[in-house]
């Protein structure tokens, strides 16, 4: 019985350190499954909360491809609405390189001989795309319409697929190099890289849209897939202060100017508002055609056959130190006698001269430095009204000195002469000028030698003595809109600060009429309109290099427009800017003044100058043989000159200069525009 008990007992016992084992067992399972579990429930929790984005982003990339829709860029409007720079629709064309492999049964060598053939790109590069393990190739952008066409016929008749046409965007400047360097270019992505393009970039861009297509685990395009469009946003459109016809005046006459003059180193005209500061017509020479801005420039020493454009570092730089530099912003220049009449303001302003104050051009030295008179023998005693019109040297000189150094300085700086003016334009230059001057280094600057300055600077300081003393920011642009005409941002005309009183403005605009009725501006006289300017000419430190300028505003009793003409190293019969700078000046303000509708109101000097006045016909649309019958007749009388071919008299004339209905002295010549060439009458 015992032994028994005993038995029972140990069995127990056994029992129970196998249950117990069991149990240990179990829990050590349950414990590992536990931690399995939790770091399961942890890896999808972090993987869906903490990468759940990119995840997302990883399997939407997998089973779709996104396609880029090019936005219309902004496009840049004149003062009048006429457009300067526009974005034309054109396509691109790209491939499904695992499309194109395995769903058509012309081969991919085919293909890629077909694309090359239609598109006009090397068949080994779309050969190489083709064998890419992606799903996305661009094969060629930029393609025109009438290209398209063909791509979709070549789809249609041999069953193409991987193959895609989307639509993209082409900047275009509808006038070629008309104000190539105010609008600027863009690149191949249409992002702005000069000029006004690349100024209002983030305006004129917009926003690209998106065409997403749904993929099978090949990379194919699902044939029942939905494809998803979130549209482009088109770039807001810029508004100048450009007028596009005023633009059109100025380079014709500069254009014409550096040809008659042999002008070497480029040129500069700018019309502008003195009222508002606002920019009317900025061109500067040589110039080059937006459309194609890599283009080998036409100017000496450039060797076509080698020119590679924007492939060669070397290139873009003879670009940009060329045709692409804004002379009218980023060069420099001395003034020469330009200069003189802010001399003259400020002795005016303090009161050390006026108008009837005697002077003298005699000779003077100052440290060792003797200042001249141009002209032998000299002057001599003479009013300062006199001595501006004959721009003689010495007279400046001894006002800067009556002014002493830092009173002739703080005029210095109050027109503008120590900083920027703050155009919105790229690669705006800065003058050179004395920062400790001496009184020689004053002396010499009052006539507009041994400093500096930008045409920019110039022509706005200009404009502070033709509107009564302000001097403005130049402003270049009125506003920004949208695609409805809402206005986004507006350009306000901005002042700078006042430099000179009303009165000193009336004095000084009265004198420098004079300079052209009287003096060195002469030429640049038009009748019935009072031109007030000044002349320069000034020799730089290259050896026989001048500078040719005139700078002025008409009407002189009520400023409508500022201009500056800078013709940089004429080589043709003369280098003074009263010769050849101020003619050119002289038509830019008869056809803007014209064309802006300002009264002319003659004098007696005008109508003893220039004979009767009569009004032009209109002689287009009709032949030579017609037009030359009316000049002849008694109530005109007018002398011709043809551009074109003018050998047979049934040519139709096309255009004529000056325009019909205006007022022109019998003694003018005309301009009839045939078709090439040139003959005169």
């Amino acid at each position: 019985m015992r032994q028994a008990n005993r038995e029972e007992q140990k069995e127990s016992l056994f029992r129970k350190k196998i249950s117990k084992q069991s149990r240990n067992r179990l829990t050590f399972v349950i414990t590992i499954a536990s931690l399995f579990f939790a770091f399961l429930i942890i890896g999808v929790g972090y993987r869906t909360i903490a990468q759940g984005d990119d995840l997302a982003k990883k399997a939407y990339a997998m089973q779709s491809r996104d396609r880029d829709i090019t936005p219309r860029r902004g496009t840049i409007y004149d003062r009048n609405g006429k457009p300067l720079a526009i974005s034309a629709t054109v396509y691109m064309v790209s491939i499904n390189p695992a499309s194109i492999r395995n769903n058509n049964t012309r081969g991919p060598d085919l293909i890629a001989s077909d694309l090359s053939r239609l598109l006009s790109v090397d068949k080994k590069l779309v050969l190489e795309r083709i064998k890419k393990n992606t799903f996305y190739e661009l094969i060629k952008r930029k393609v025109e319409n009438k290209d398209r066409l063909i791509i979709v016929e070549w789809k249609k008749n041999y069953k193409i697929d991987g193959v895609e046409i989307s639509e993209d965007s082409k900047r275009y400047y509808p006038n070629q190099n008309f104000a190539s360097h105010l609008l600027g270019f863009t690149g191949y992505d249409n992002q702005g890289l000069n000029g006004l393009e690349i100024m209002f970039d983030n305006y004129l861009k917009g926003s690209k849209g998106k065409i997403s297509t749904g993929l099978d685990r090949d990379n194919r395009v699902l044939p029942y897939g939905e494809e998803k469009r979130v549209d482009s946003t088109d770039g807001y459109d810029v508004h100048l202060t450009i007028d596009e016809t005023i633009q059109y005046f100025a380079e014709k006459a500069l254009d014409q100017a550096v040809r008659d003059n042999k002008v070497k180193n480029g040129a500069v005209a700018i019309v502008t508002d003195p009222k508002t500061g606002d920019i009317l017509a900025m061109v500067s020479k040589p110039d080059f055609n937006p459309n194609d801005p890599y283009a080998a420039p036409n100017i000496p020493d450039i060797d076509v056959s080698k020119w590679k454009g924007n492939q060669s570092s070397a290139d873009v730089k003879t670009l940009n130190e060329t045709v692409w530099r804004n002379k009218a912003i980023a060069d420099s220049y001395e003034p020469g006698s330009t200069f003189k009449a802010f001399t003259v303001a400020a002795g005016l302003e303090e009161g050390v001269v006026t108008p009837e104050t005697m002077v003298t051009d005699a000779p003077i030295s100052i440290f060792g430095s003797t200042i001249n008179c141009w002209k032998r023998p000299i002057h001599g005693a003479e009013t300062l009204r006199k001595a501006v019109y004959n721009s003689c040297n010495p007279v400046f000189s001894n006002i800067a000195l009556k002014l002493g150094i830092t009173k002739f300085y703080e005029y210095f700086k109050a027109f503008g002469f120590y900083a920027k003016t703050g155009i919105t334009l790229p690669g705006e230059g800065m003058n050179q000028t004395h920062t400790n001057p001496t009184i020689q280094n004053m002396a010499i600057s009052a006539f507009g030698q041994r400093h500096t300055v930008t045409p920019i600077q110039l022509i706005m300081a200009y404009g502070a003595v033709a509107n009564g003393g302000t001097l403005m920011e130049p402003r270049i642009a009125t506003e920004i809109s949208d695609k409805n005409g809402n206005v986004i941002k507006t350009f306000e005309p901005q002042m700078v600060r006042r430099v000179i009183s009303q009165q000193t403005s009336d004095t000084l605009r009265d004198i420098l009429t004079g300079v052209v009725e009287e003096g060195t501006g002469s030429r640049a006289y038009v009748a019935g309109y009072n031109i007030a300017g000044k002349t320069g000419t000034s020799e730089t430190t290259d050896k026989s290099r001048y500078i040719a300028s005139f700078s002025g505003f008409a009407p002189s009793d009520n400023p409508k427009i500022c201009v500056l003409v800078i013709l940089d190293n004429p080589q043709g019969s003369s280098h003074m800017g009263g010769v050849i700078a101020a003619p050119v000046a002289s038509k830019i303000f008869e056809d803007t003044l014209n064309y802006l509708e300002v009264e002319r109101k003659y004098s007696d000097k005008d109508v003893s100058k220039i004979g009767t006045m009569i009004a032009v016909p209109n002689l287009v649309g009709k032949t030579l043989g017609e037009a030359k019958a009316i000049l002849a007749r008694k109530e005109y009388g007018l002398k011709y000159k043809t551009i074109g071919d003018n050998s047979d008299s049934k040519t139709i004339i096309t255009d004529q200069e000056p325009q019909p209905g205006m007022k022109i002295s019998q003694r003018s010549k005309m301009q009839l525009y045939l078709k090439s060439g040139s003959n005169t009458h």
